[in-house]
């Protein structure tokens, strides 16, 4: 069967939702032969920065000789980018007929994101691969993730998010997060809430793993011409330049090299060569990513009030005359939390609503936006609103596009022509 068959039926899953537990994966995984028994896995966890913590940590594993796999979600606008070996997707053939093995060997009530959980072990073991960077869904202990062994667990900064399904407090995410984090393994942690970090520290005690902590054990400082010092556990580096763009991405680097510094003692050899290589040559789609033009258009996927923040103080090293915003947000979030930190700075936003069921409809956005004192515009789709944002613009200006990884990808498949799929999991 051609891919997209098969990922028309894969997205008819998202009917049994989120559904935490190993068990079926666990179940998926043994009639598959167990493939993640062949590899590797570094698990990643937390909030924000999950993306480009594991795109910077592969990044510095392929400058090691290592040939990584990579494995994140969503995808933005080709489904093949959720798997890369060796900074390259998946290739569609290769795809299609692994996604036939395992959708054969799924069970009825198998959820999406356990299938596609499955599905990147099979393709990485296939390809012989032998560490694979595992991005955590959204969860931890009950994450499908967890169904891979792991040598070392990071967990990057931890907020409020998808409360529904990990908990309503900082402290409570933050025990479900680190506990995917096995005993007698390492765990490396990017600055944390005392809160958040008190319960990573208590996991780690009562399993018997090595904890490593920013502020304490590593840290990360920009120079003021832009470049970052990197004082670590066991080296200094110093003048580095992060291929990631954004002021907030000193952490997420900072965290990847603390895990790269301590993979030699697990028998992976990192040097610190390829540690510089490997941060200056790393690359995420839709975080701070500049499109160059008249107007520059600007992409990021901050979705939660901690991102927008962040994303909030990256902008002030930006240099642009008028900001405009085009966003568009899931009605399952705080919208008013996530845009606060943007309204202000923009002159107008252009409000659309992304292809996907939780998108919050253009005209409810605009509301919100009219409520926090910010000048709306109902553009509908978001193609409408890139185009009027653009039409608005002038030469000095930049055009932000953000509030959703969704809104961010289906505006990459209108600028480049392609269709958009977003699919959540």
């Amino acid at each position: 069967m051609p891919l997209d068959g098969m990922l028309e039926i894969l997205y008819s899953r998202r009917r049994f939702g989120i559904r935490p537990g190993l068990d079926r994966v666990t179940a998926l995984l043994g009639r598959l032969g167990n493939p993640q028994n062949t590899f590797r896995s570094i698990h990643v966890v937390g909030t924000n920065g999950k993306g480009s913590t594991s795109a910077f940590l592969s990044a510095i594993l392929a400058a090691a000789g290592q040939q990584p796999a990579l494995f994140t979600s969503p995808h933005l606008v080709n489904f093949n980018e959720r798997f890369r070996i060796n900074d390259r997707d998946i290739d569609t053939p290769t795809l299609a007929a692994a996604m036939e093995r395992v959708m054969a060997a799924a069970a009825e009530e198998t959820t999406f994101f356990e299938v596609v959980t499955a599905l990147a072990a099979l393709l990485f073991a296939e390809h012989g691969v032998s560490v694979a960077v595992m991005e955590a869904g959204m969860g931890g202990r009950s994450d499908a993730t967890a169904a891979l062994p792991g040598i070392m667990t990071l967990v990057t900064p931890i907020s409020l998010d998808h409360c529904d399904y990990l908990g309503h407090s900082i402290e409570v995410i933050a025990a479900e997060k680190s506990a995917i984090a096995e005993a007698a393994t390492m765990l490396v942690s990017a600055a944390q809430t005392e809160g958040a970090l008190q319960q990573i520290k208590g996991h780690a005690s009562e399993s018997g793993i090595r904890m490593f902590a920013a502020g304490v054990d590593f840290y990360t400082a920009w120079q003021d011409n832009g470049l970052l010092d990197y004082n670590g556990i066991h080296v200094k580096m110093s003048g580095l330049s992060p291929g990631i763009p954004g002021l907030y991405q000193s952490g997420n680097a900072g965290l990847a090299m603390a895990a790269a510094e301590l993979l030699p003692s697990l028998g992976i050899p990192v040097t610190v060569e390829n540690i510089n290589t490997g941060i200056a040559k790393a690359r995420w789609p839709g975080r701070m990513e500049l499109i160059p033009g008249n107007p520059r258009i600007m992409l990021d996927g901050a979705h939660n009030p901690d991102g927008a923040l962040a994303l909030q103080t990256a902008l002030t090293g930006c240099c642009y005359n008028k900001l405009l915003l085009v966003t568009g947000v899931m009605a399952d979030k705080d919208v008013s939390a996530v845009l606060s930190p943007l309204v202000p700075k923009a002159e107008t936003v252009f409000c659309v609503t992304p292809s996907v069921e939780r998108a919050l409809g253009s005209r409810d956005l605009c509301t919100v936006i009219a409520g926090m004192g910010g000048s709306a515009m109902d553009c509908g789709c978001v193609a409408d609103g890139i185009a009027r944002a653009v039409q608005a613009a002038g030469p000095d200006d930049l055009v932000l596009i953000c509030g959703s990884l969704f809104t961010v990808g289906e505006a990459k498949a209108v600028m480049s022509g392609k269709q958009f799929k977003g699919i959540r999991g």
